[in-house]
């Protein structure tokens, strides 16, 4: 069960960032790969990202966990898709505490594999973190 935490402190005040990360309509200015978001309804939404291929993939999402203004998290709906082949649950989480002036930031997703997919940990670990990575470097450059 491939586990990844980032964390990076931000220069901005926390409410600042909340803005950004509470809201999946703000997601394309800051997740990596995201082009638009759709169908956003108080507690779902749809991206649309591009593959490393060029190619629009969709992920329909629902929030699981609000605590404002510290914490949100998602879970990707996996049911009827081809994800659901290799994924068991992929869950996406922020966190965001007062550091002075600035905020602690920590991403985390929890993505837990099926059937041969689960012999592939480290390399989806590695493609977790390069994403999350990407995530901090674009909220930082957004939120500052």
């Amino acid at each position: 069960m491939p586990t990844v935490v980032r964390s990076r402190t931000i220069a901005a005040p926390r409410d600042q960032v909340w803005e950004l990360v509470s809201d999946p309509y703000h997601l394309p200015r800051w997740w990596p790969t995201v082009q638009r978001v759709e169908d956003v309804s108080e507690d779902a939404w749809t991206t649309v990202a591009t593959s490393p291929r060029g190619r629009a993939v969709r992920f329909d999402w629902s929030r699981v966990y609000f605590d404002v203004p510290s914490r949100v998290v998602w879970r990707q709906e996996l049911a009827q898709t081809p994800f659901e082949r290799f994924l068991r649950d992929s869950v996406t989480g922020v966190i965001l505490e007062p550091a002075g002036d600035a905020t602690k930031v920590e991403l985390r997703i929890v993505r837990k594999l099926r059937g041969l997919a689960r012999f592939g940990g480290l390399q989806m670990r590695r493609a977790i973190r390069k994403e999350l990575d990407g995530a901090l470097d674009q909220l930082e450059a957004v939120a500052t």
